[in-house]
């Protein structure tokens, strides 16, 4: 069996699109989310265009405001 991996910023994408797709389901502004996760605004929207490089404690501050499992801010669009 071959494995090819995803292009390099495949998960940024994904991350990128659950994120705001999660806040939009919520009804939250950029600036809860931000309130939420104790994340700078623009930060949170540098992760939402895919423009950052997130690090491990961001992404569990984010899955802890969206009250999901982190795995799951990885799902493509189609598995959530």
């Amino acid at each position: 069996m071959v494995f090819h991996s995803p292009p390099a910023g495949f998960a940024r994408e994904i991350l990128a699109t659950n994120m705001r797709a999660f806040r939009a389901e919520r009804g939250w502004s950029q600036e809860f989310l931000a309130f939420e996760t104790g994340l700078h605004r623009t930060f949170i929207t540098h992760c939402e265009r895919g423009a950052r490089n997130i690090s491990l404690d961001n992404i569990e501050k984010i899955a802890r405001a969206f009250n999901v499992p982190i795995a799951e801010l990885f799902l493509p669009q189609q598995h959530r």
